[in-house]
């Protein structure tokens, strides 16, 4: 996939694109089976399929004092992206000053003037331009008058599917549910940095992570099943998120994994979690012999997993 960072002086000297907007933050099942529809089409007309995004969500330069939880970081949208099928990716700065555009000006002068949009594929409830104030109807009408097709996706059958939900579920547990509406397994990066050790005194040697990208989402506290990848090789574990009720009461957010049949240092070394399954809640325990028999348990659970 080609990467095009579009600024305000940029005009494609192409013979043009077919094209679709939007953030696309978790590129889940509903934007695949939308840039399945672009793919179709581009091929169809001969040309390549592009995809337009943002690279900061729009609500938080909307609203400065709002910072979304994301589904993807900026470099895991731009491989999901490549994944799903998309040729061209444009980038165009969300600014304050961006987000004044009306549709019809975003419409004509950048995707047609710009971009060589030819075709302009709108997802069946996307809307966009300032305060969002256009409609299909309209969208159709600008893109007559510069000689730009404009189509509606069809929706995904079945169940609803947003990136909102998907946080939602994701924040109450929920993985399995949210790994089927993306359509693979929602995962968070981080480097292996130093802990307090207390797991080797139980038996459970945990890798403590610090999240590579302040702005993921941290799917809700507890106990999970989870895939490790450690560069090229793969492991099992039980991943940790919580506050350490038992040893601690600072109410600082943990991020910890106890990686199955493993005995090596990684400090330093970065680790992508991939949540499976969630096993239980997080609690606090009267003592560590508790603790420990509690994770044996855990243990045997992501074993039968």
């Amino acid at each position: 996939m080609k990467i095009i960072q579009v600024q305000k002086n940029y005009k494609s000297n192409s013979k043009g694109v077919v094209a679709t907007v939007g953030f696309f933050d978790g590129v889940h099942a509903g934007h695949r089976h939308l840039i399945s529809q672009l793919k179709q089409i581009a091929d169809k007309e001969g040309l390549p399929a592009a995809v337009i995004t943002f690279p900061l969500h729009p609500q938080g330069i909307l609203n400065p004092t709002v910072k979304p939880s994301l589904l993807t970081s900026p470099d895991e949208k731009l491989e999901y992206l490549d994944e799903a099928g998309a040729n061209i990716c444009f980038i165009i700065d969300f600014t304050s000053e961006f987000s004044c555009l009306d549709a019809e000006n975003f419409i004509k002068n950048i995707l047609h003037k710009q971009l060589n949009v030819q075709h302009l594929i709108i997802g069946y409830d996307h809307r966009f331009g300032r305060n969002r104030e256009d409609g299909f109807d309209e969208y159709s009408q600008y893109g007559a008058e510069c000689e730009m097709k404009v189509s509606r996706a069809e929706e995904l059958e079945g169940e609803h599917i947003s990136s909102t939900i998907i946080r939602r579920m994701l924040l109450a547990g929920c993985v399995e549910e949210a790994n089927i509406m993306l359509s693979y397994s929602y995962a968070i990066s981080g480097k292996v940095v130093h802990g307090n050790h207390l797991g080797r005194t139980i038996g459970f040697p945990t890798a403590n992570l610090k999240i590579d990208h302040a702005e993921k989402l941290i799917p809700g506290t507890g106990i999970y099943v989870a895939n490790i990848m450690l560069g090229a090789e793969y492991f099992r574990g039980m991943a940790y998120i919580g506050t350490r009720p038992t040893v601690s009461h600072s109410g600082e957010q943990h991020v910890e994994v106890h990686i199955l049949n493993f005995d090596r240092e990684i400090y330093g070394e970065t680790l992508r979690l991939e949540f499976v399954r969630f096993i239980r809640e997080d609690r606090a325990f009267k003592n560590l012999e508790e603790l420990r028999e509690q994770l044996i348990k855990d243990r045997d659970a992501v074993l039968l997993t």
